[in-house]
């Protein structure tokens, strides 16, 4: 089930129609994912004391209920390096529609997978499991899975996922966990399921995967209209 503090998280996303990505990577920790650590600043002092006990080089997001797409409008950047960096993109930023601040997080390598949850009215919620990033459209490599998924579930998904090959390991590179790939997929589709009610849609884009961790690098959460 739902804790009380994250069913807060969707109910407080209702009046922008969806959860804005902190209180997005909020839920999911609660969840038991495995988030990077991160800081939701709302004031430039904020955000220079955050990236400080965060760690350099960081990345930055925009936060803004009015900015759905962030890369769309320059609003991610990777490898900042310094405080003067972190006030420039706060200032940039700040002039932006519905600015709410800047996410800074530490940053995580892997391969990119994109993982996602959205009900099907007949079949209930569908997990979805695919090359993932900003190429996630360009390759459309995806394959589907029914919630809950199982362990055995989610080895078929990745039998028919076309990148298999990259996350075993290739020329030199070493495999990603699989078992901490399928924890994430697994623990995921129980959260889609109790999220049914609420929420018409998941993204999480990308999901890192390396040989040590599987890190929710990005999460969206689109929650259905309310009726009357």
């Amino acid at each position: 089930m739902l804790t009380a503090e994250m069913a807060k998280i969707l109910d407080e996303g209702r009046k922008d129609g969806w959860v804005l990505e902190p209180e997005a990577k909020r839920f999911f920790c609660l969840g038991g994912l495995d988030i990077p650590r991160f800081a939701w600043a709302k004031t430039e002092e904020e955000a220079i004391r955050s990236a400080a006990e965060i760690g350099y080089p960081l990345a930055a997001k925009i936060v803004s209920p009015r900015i759905l797409h962030k890369s769309e409008v320059r609003g991610v950047r990777l490898g900042v390096g310094d405080s003067q960096e972190v006030i420039a993109l706060f200032r940039e930023w700040s002039r932006m529609e519905g600015s709410a601040g800047m996410l800074v997080e530490e940053i995580h390598e892997g391969r990119e997978l994109i993982v996602g949850a959205k009900s099907d009215f007949q079949f209930g919620p569908i997990v979805l499991l695919g090359s993932g990033g900003t190429a996630v459209e360009i390759f459309r490599d995806v394959v589907l899975g029914m919630a809950p998924l199982e362990e055995k579930d989610v080895a078929s998904m990745l039998g028919r996922l076309k990148a298999r090959p990259l996350l075993e390991g290739y020329r030199g590179t070493p495999p990603i966990d699989m078992g901490e790939l399928t924890r994430l997929l697994v623990r995921f589709s129980r959260l889609a399921m109790e999220m049914e009610p609420f929420v018409e849609s998941v993204d999480l884009n990308p999901v890192l995967c390396s040989s040590t961790r599987t890190v929710v690098a990005d999460a969206r959460i689109i929650l259905k209209k309310s009726r009357g």
